[in-house]
């Protein structure tokens, strides 16, 4: 993904703006909705495009946590445009891609680090990746988590030497065989260059217990995903639920840690949906800040 001249001028001119305007928040909301949202209507995200970003904003958001596709260069003008008009900032991207094959993770680490530049002038610091599973969720060898973990510490040092953090996000297959991939990261990756996103209705749908393994990362979570289920099936908006995350926030005061507290929806084709979008991340937000209010005050 290169920038064209004008794409960088505007992005550092508008960006900036946003990013020194926009209050400091340890809140924000990530997109991965809003293509589900576009899928539900049968269309493509550019044809939703300018209202959902706005749904954040009207949400009660002033953070927002895109992924790669919105800087697709169909869309990637728009997105940019949308992001200074509704006065939101954006503390931490989402590039996904594989990392247990050195080529592959090559074009991800490139990805990453050209999104991350794009992203900067919006006051972005960090780069949230999920190493990509193999097909069916099949379990990686030995020989392919090593040369992930050495792919992650390779991405997180080109990061930092670039001004941004590396957050090493994970779906359930990394929480399958007592979270084997999950621990493997955890154990040979560099702290220095590798932080964890945990997204713990994931660890939870993966048979894990969230506040276990967040114990277990300790002081290398900086950020994480907030959604929740009722006898794992996602709910239409946080609440309350299997994960109990007033228990979470209870840990993280006490363990003195103050991640990136990231609302993330998602249904599945039978989560009953019955308000719209917008109303369910407005509740998300007041039932996320009233449960992580100490923490957010931070």
């Amino acid at each position: 993904m290169k920038l064209t001249r004008r794409e960088i001028l505007y992005t550092a001119a508008g960006g900036a703006a946003v990013a020194a305007a926009s209050q400091r928040s340890q809140l924000s909301v990530e997109a991965y909705i809003f293509q589900q949202y576009a899928a539900r209507q049968k269309k493509p995200l550019a044809g939703v495009i300018d209202e959902v970003i706005s749904f954040a904003q009207q949400a009660g958001f002033s953070n927002i946590e895109l992924n790669q596709e919105f800087f697709a260069p169909p869309l990637r003008d728009r997105v940019l445009q949308l992001l200074r008009s509704n006065h939101l900032s954006m503390p931490s991207v989402y590039v996904g891609g594989a990392m247990h094959e050195a080529k592959l993770a090559d074009a991800t680490i490139q990805r990453a680090r050209e999104t991350a530049a794009l992203c900067r002038p919006f006051g972005c610091k960090a780069v949230v990746n999920n190493p990509s599973p193999k097909p069916a969720g099949a379990a990686k060898t030995d020989e392919e988590l090593r040369i992930e973990t050495q792919s992650l510490n390779r991405m997180g040092r080109a990061l930092l030497d670039e001004g941004f953090q590396l957050r090493v996000h994970h779906h359930t297959p990394e929480m399958m065989n007592n979270a084997r991939e999950w621990r493997y990261i955890l154990d040979n990756t560099n702290p220095k260059y590798a932080s964890l996103c945990m997204d713990l209705d994931w660890v939870h749908q993966g048979g894990q217990d969230p506040l276990a393994l967040l114990r277990e990362a300790g002081t290398r979570v900086t950020e994480i995903h907030v959604r929740n289920s009722k006898d794992k099936l996602w709910l239409e908006a946080v609440e309350d639920g299997d994960v109990d995350y007033r228990k979470i926030a209870a840990h993280f005061a006490q363990a003195a840690v103050y991640p990136l507290i990231v609302v993330e929806l998602a249904y599945r084709d039978n989560t009953t949906v019955t308000r719209p979008l917008a109303d369910d991340l407005k509740r998300s937000r007041l039932y996320t800040q009233q449960v992580f209010g100490a923490l957010l005050a931070k």
